[in-house]
């Protein structure tokens, strides 16, 4: 049996822990082809007519659906913060908004959908809202919308979103 001194004993270990460190890390990319981003970008397309679907047919409590329940979810609007968390977004929409608002027509032109990764998303969209209020009054609403939609295992859901409202 060989001995080590001490110098060789520590080199030895040292180019151990390297060799361990460097061959547990993946050096290349995980694969992220046309296809997956292709998948990708169908199934956000799919969840952005569904937002549109529900929300013109449920009225505005149909968002709730598609708010990601997670501590990083947000919404702003027209510069400003809206909603900081989940929780404050559904309290909000199904307390306030659904009661005031009776119907909105949701619609959206120009739909782009950028994939990130497998998970992720971002997309944008032209939009228009003929909103029918709770005293019978009606407005409408265009602007442009971006979000990003996140999968979480089971359903693309909105991670954050971002309504920039069109000025008459």
């Amino acid at each position: 049996m060989k001995k080590f001194n001490l110098y060789q004993l520590l080199k030895y270990c040292c180019i151990l822990v390297i060799a361990s460190i460097t061959s547990c890390k993946n050096t290349t990319p995980p694969q992220w082809g046309s296809a997956e981003k292709y998948a990708v970008k169908d199934s956000v397309t799919i969840m952005a007519v569904n937002i549109s679907t529900d929300v013109s047919a449920r009225g505005p409590s149909a968002w709730v659906n598609y708010f990601e329940n997670d501590p990083g979810f947000f919404m702003a609007s027209s510069g400003m913060l809206v909603f900081k968390d989940y929780k404050t977004a559904k309290t909000f929409t199904l307390d306030t908004v659904a009661k005031n608002f009776k119907k909105i027509d949701l619609s959206w032109k120009n739909l782009k959908v950028d994939p990130l990764t497998a998970t992720y998303a971002s997309f944008g969209a032209d939009f228009h809202e003929d909103i029918l209020k709770a005293n019978g009054k009606t407005l409408t609403a265009d602007g442009y919308f971006t979000a990003t939609a996140h999968f979480d295992g089971t359903r693309w859901r909105l991670r954050n979103m971002n309504w920039a409202m069109k000025t008459p």
